[in-house]
């Protein structure tokens, strides 16, 4: 099959076009022809190296995080997916090679398609959706009233959370650049901060909950909107000493609370809390984000379509800065 690959980590690190065997198929394993796949800032630091520690990868694999397709046969043991289906899923993060004709997916992982979106919009969606609701609804239990920060509004990440914290009922506020801000204000945002000319945490204070998408001085800044007892939960890290635990490497505790010691001394100083995410596959979930989707409550934004000989041209435009929403790649 063809697919793009990553032959070795490092910041001059590309991709490359190559014949790949097909996946095998274990018995609980879907094996999906892939028709749209997802792009994502993920896939440039995994790349990079900047997950390696925590998530090795050996060289040459394919990359990829995302995707839409049809199922082409199921494992013995799977009972619900059959050929012909419709699916799309975040492939579990020791499984990801959605830059590919075909992909081997654990049935838990994957969710029928949303009925009223094309597969390159359902492609755009899972890794963010399922970032989105494992950061508002099992971390941070967002309620009505809540007061929810959101950076990065227009980002991949951004678009879906601001429709989903709506829905929950939340009073939502977020950055972007000036460009954006009649934008984000559409998909929802009650307040729209243009880090261009204003800062966020002169103008917002007493949330209850803030997404980071950016890392560095803008988490910092984030601690200090939150009220006593907030939570800050971020996206580009640090990592925390329990991510080690749900990664199931308790050897890797030690070197995370020395990366993230500062932010999370700063957290309890300011009587807040700190913690990281990095999503996890969940076909449950998605099954209830693509109820979402099909009822009208959230909708996928998509920015540009490449064609799947254009992967590289594609990750390249993610890198940009000037994405809004998700870029995707589709077989021809």
């Amino acid at each position: 099959m063809k697919a793009f690959i990553v032959d070795e980590y490092g910041k001059n690190s590309t991709l490359r076009a190559a014949e790949r065997p097909e996946p095998e198929v274990g018995d609980r394993d879907v094996l999906v022809r892939i028709q749209a796949s997802g792009v994502n800032p993920l896939d440039s630091k995994i790349m990079t190296g900047e997950f390696k520690r925590i998530l090795p990868y050996t060289p040459p694999f394919v990359l990829g995080n995302d995707l839409a397709g049809i199922v082409e046969r199921v494992g013995c043991g799977v009972r619900k997916f059959a050929p012909g289906d419709a699916v799309y899923a975040r492939p579990a993060a020791e499984r990801i090679g959605t830059y590919a004709e075909l992909i081997a997916v654990d049935e838990g992982d994957l969710a029928p398609k949303p009925a009223r979106l094309t597969m390159a919009e359902a492609a755009s969606l899972p890794l963010v959706a399922l970032t989105a609701w494992q950061a508002l609804i099992e971390k941070a239990n967002v309620q009505p009233g809540h007061k929810v920060l959101i950076h990065a509004g227009s980002g991949g990440v951004g678009t879906i959370a601001i429709q989903l914290a709506k829905h929950l009922g939340a009073h939502v506020a977020t950055t972007t650049s000036t460009a954006n801000v009649g934008w984000v204000r559409d998909l929802g945002a009650d307040e729209v901060i243009d880090y261009r000319t204003a800062d966020f945490e002169r103008e917002l204070d007493g949330f209850d909950v803030v997404l980071d998408s950016l890392g560095g001085e803008t988490l910092a800044k984030s601690l200090r909107v939150l009220r006593p007892g907030g939570s800050a939960i971020g996206l580009a890290g640090p990592p925390d000493p329990d991510f080690a635990t749900r990664l199931g490497k308790p050897l890797l505790r030690p070197v995370l609370a020395v990366l993230s010691h500062k932010v999370r001394a700063a957290a309890r100083k300011l009587g807040v809390h700190y913690s990281f995410l990095f999503m996890h596959a969940d076909g449950e979930q998605l099954q209830r984000i693509t109820g979402l989707v099909d009822s009208g409550t959230i909708r996928p934004i998509v920015d540009r379509v490449f064609d799947f000989a254009d992967t590289a041209a594609a990750l390249d435009y993610t890198r940009s800065g000037r994405v809004k929403g998700k870029v995707v790649v589709t077989m021809t």
